[in-house]
C-alpha cells in the first residue's frame, strides 16, 4: 500500500475527500508527463550517467541556468535582461521551458560620449576560448569547449567601428570597449 493510498484510505467513504484525491492524483500525473517531456528535449550534452558506490546508475541533468537583471535605462524605464540556458516559452498555447546548450552570459551594456562598453560574465572558461564578433550594429560573444558553452549576440544602441574595439578578460568578466561611428556632419543647405 503506497503512502499515497495509506494517506487517503481512511477519508475514502466521504466523497468530499475522494474529490481532493482524484485532484492530487491528476496533479500528480501532470508533474510527472511535464518532467518526462522535458528530460526528452534536454540535449545530450546536458545530461550525463554517474556510478554510486552501490552499483546502481542514477542520470544527472543540467546544468540549468535561468536568471534576469534590471536596471533603469536613460528615459527612466526599467531594462529587463535574461540569461542562461533555459527561456520560458510557448507551445500549442502551452507554456513550455525551452532548454539550449549554450548559455546566455549575462550582460550589461553601457554608453559614454564616445564609446560603448558591453559587460560579460564568462566564469569558467580561458581567455583564448572566447571568440567575439563585431559589426556595426552587433557584438557576437560565443565560447565552445566541454566544459562551458556560452552563445549572446548583443543589439548595440548606437553603430560602432568594428576595426576600434578593444578587449579584456579577467577574473570570469569579459569588458568590450567598442568606439561610436561618427556620424558625418551634413552639408549646409543654401537658400
Amino acid at each position: 500500500m503506497s503512502e499515497w493510498d495509506r494517506w487517503f484510505g481512511w477519508r475514502r467513504k466521504w466523497p468530499f475527500f475522494k474529490e481532493i484525491e482524484d485532484l492530487f492524483r491528476e496533479m500528480e500525473e501532470m508533474i510527472e508527463r511535464e518532467f518526462r517531456e522535458l528530460s526528452e528535449r534536454t540535449p545530450r550534452d546536458l545530461i550525463r550517467e554517474k556510478v554510486l558506490s552501490d552499483g546502481s546508475k542514477v542520470r544527472e541533468f543540467g546544468p540549468f541556468v535561468y536568471g534576469y537583471s534590471i536596471k533603469i535605462g536613460p528615459d527612466g524605464r526599467p531594462e529587463i535582461r535574461e540569461f542562461g540556458n533555459i527561456k520560458p516559452g510557448v507551445s500549442f498555447g502551452r507554456p513550455r521551458v525551452n532548454i539550449m546548450e549554450e548559455r546566455e552570459p549575462l550582460t550589461d551594456v553601457i554608453t559614454t560620449d564616445g564609446e560603448v562598453k558591453v559587460i560579460a560574465e564568462l566564469p569558467g572558461v580561458e581567455k583564448k576560448d572566447i571568440k567575439l564578433h563585431c559589426t556595426e550594429d552587433t557584438l557576437t560573444i560565443s565560447v565552445d569547449v566541454p566544459q562551458r558553452k556560452y552563445y549572446k549576440k548583443v543589439e548595440l544602441p548606437v553603430k560602432v567601428e568594428p576595426k576600434k574595439a578593444k578587449a579584456s578578460y579577467k577574473n570570469g568578466v569579459l569588458e568590450v570597449t567598442l568606439k561610436k561611428k561618427e556620424e558625418p556632419e551634413g552639408e549646409p543647405i543654401k537658400l
